[in-house]
């Protein structure tokens, strides 16, 4: 079992990459836990259904996710169609977006 305070103290590295779409462009998001520490990245990272396998998207016009969260030496990676982006992705990428912004 691991010690919720020192989770917090783990720095984890946050990645989100969305590609396709009509012009087939590429974005890139990242972001430290360390750059916006009030936010509980541990909680949201294991929000996420990690170990998940989702079906490619059927439309060639739509966006895919890949999505890596990283503390040495745990990685996780998930790759997603754009209508799974949804409940604790969705909130995972939004705050990534957010305070890559910042």
């Amino acid at each position: 079992m691991t010690d919720a305070r020192s989770e917090k103290t783990v720095t984890w590295t946050i990645l989100v990459v969305r590609t396709g779409g009509f012009a087939g462009l590429r974005r890139e998001w990242r972001v430290s836990s360390r750059d916006d520490p009030a936010v509980d990245w541990p909680a949201l990272i294991e929000a996420c259904p990690w170990t998940t396998r989702y079906p490619p998207s059927r439309s060639n016009d739509r966006f895919v996710w890949r999505i890596e969260a990283s503390a040495p030496p745990r990685t996780k990676k998930a790759t997603l169609p754009e209508s799974s982006l949804t409940g604790s992705w969705a909130a995972l990428v939004e705050q990534v977006k957010s305070a890559a912004a910042r």
